[in-house]
């Protein structure tokens, strides 16, 4: 198909219609994603990393003309990305439920652990003298 401004070769799709399709599809949610994941003030923002890298694989499968499958492999790309993120995403939200909903300060417990190895090393200090 061939426009004014540039020459469409199709690659496997029927028409230029097709091809929009598709690619405003992924590339829309991809805007999206990033517009939300900047904006986002949420500790779990980071969660947003995944469909932000899903869509950007199934838009690569897109736009590559080597084709065969379209969004049917993609989460297997997704794999490594998601034992990253899901793993940070879950300690900062246990250190953050711990301290916020809890109460539990470490350094605080830290602090009171030493006061009573501090005093328990004193009595043994004064059972020894007696």
């Amino acid at each position: 198909m061939e426009t004014w401004f540039f020459t469409f070769k199709s690659y496997g799709y029927k028409n230029l219609n097709d091809f929009a399709w598709l690619f405003t599809s992924k590339l829309v949610p991809i805007l999206l994603l990033i517009v939300w994941f900047i904006t986002c003030k949420h500790w779990w923002y980071h969660v947003i990393l995944i469909p932000i890298a899903m869509y950007s694989f199934q838009l690569f499968t897109v736009i590559n003309d080597d084709k065969q499958y379209i969004d049917e492999v993609e989460i297997y790309w997704m794999i490594p990305i998601m034992m990253v993120v899901v793993p940070i995403v879950y300690l900062i939200r246990i250190k953050l439920f711990d301290k916020l909903v809890l109460g539990i300060d470490l350094k605080k417990i830290e602090a009171e652990l030493d006061e009573y190895d501090r005093k328990e090393k004193e009595a043994q200090n004064i059972n020894e003298l007696k």
